[in-house]
């Protein structure tokens, strides 16, 4: 997504889905918008089981990254995942890397 649908798409992350006018969405309900966060964030810790990291979803607004040590970092957009994801690891997390790619498709 460029910049400027960022901008001009208001505080929310792209990848939420939003019930609001002018706004494309399949989930006009409540719940399926809960359904849809669980599953992102369901994909999401299979990709940070590999840095030793869990997602947390906290009040269907904000995200929770947390440490297997107990470490933990509050954020409210996906936006901010692998910067937090590197700042309670100490090291570089690149989800595009090509070992963490294959290790993803093929297992540990």
């Amino acid at each position: 997504m460029c910049g400027l649908c960022g901008i001009l798409g208001g505080q929310d992350h792209w990848t939420d889905a939003i019930a609001r006018d002018g706004v494309y969405t399949r989930n006009h309900s409540p719940q399926a918008r809960r359904l849809e966060r669980a599953q992102r964030i369901r994909v999401a810790n299979r990709a940070l089981r590999g840095f030793g990291l869990v997602l947390e979803d906290w009040q269907s607004n904000t995200y929770i990254l947390r440490t297997v040590t107990g470490k933990s970092e509050v954020f409210d957009s996906l936006n901010h995942l692998w910067p937090m994801a590197e700042k309670l690891t100490g090291r570089l997390c690149d989800p595009l890397d090509e070992s963490f790619l294959d290790r993803l498709e093929n297992g540990p």
